[in-house]
């Protein structure tokens, strides 16, 4: 059986977990409200304190949704309670970060700066003028967004600079060399 699938989520003190027709989860803790719908073939329940997931059958396909619904219940708590953040840093010579209102502006060496809305749910907080904190309580709209500002300017190999994640490791390459 599936390791990740079987066990049981803990339901924090201040969470409610509701289900609906359908397998529609609703999850709603003290920083908001999330809710899903989840593949219908597979038995979620609440048990005093804490949600179990479980599979019809051991087809290749309920295999794999087993693991990805317990996991996806688990992101939503995880959510509500303590929410989740992405640092990316602005590296190079004039590459900046703004914020004004619900608008983040990227200044990364082109003609134009880069404008960029906050999306629903998510929120975006400046650390100097480099370090930008993506945060929210949805984990893949955290994730999404993280990665479409990456996306404007990505890491190049030579001097490093454009918009990295801060635990992301950029591989170096060594630039040409002159003629002698």
């Amino acid at each position: 059986m599936s390791r990740i699938g079987r066990m049981p989520i803990a339901i924090p003190a201040g969470v409610t977990v509701e289900l609906a027709e359908n397998n529609k989860v609703t999850v709603k803790g003290p920083k908001g409200t999330l809710e899903r719908v989840l593949p219908s073939e597979m038995e979620i329940k609440v048990e005093g304190a804490e949600v179990v997931v479980s599979r019809p059958n051991d087809l290749k396909k309920m295999k794999s949704l087993h693991g990805l619904t317990r996991t996806l219940i688990n992101n939503m708590v995880i959510g509500v309670t303590d929410g989740y953040e992405k640092k990316l840093e602005v590296n190079g010579v004039g590459y900046r970060a703004q914020k004004q209102g619900k608008k983040l502006t990227l200044s990364l060496g082109y003609s134009h700066p880069v404008e960029m809305e906050d999306p629903e749910g998510v929120e975006t907080v400046l650390d100097g003028q480099n370090l930008i904190i993506v945060k929210g309580i949805d984990k893949e709209k955290v994730g999404q967004f993280a990665a479409e500002i990456r996306d404007k300017r990505r890491p190049e190999p030579y001097k490093g600079k454009g918009i990295k994640y801060v635990d992301e490791t950029i591989r170096r390459k060594v630039g040409k060399t002159g003629k002698k």
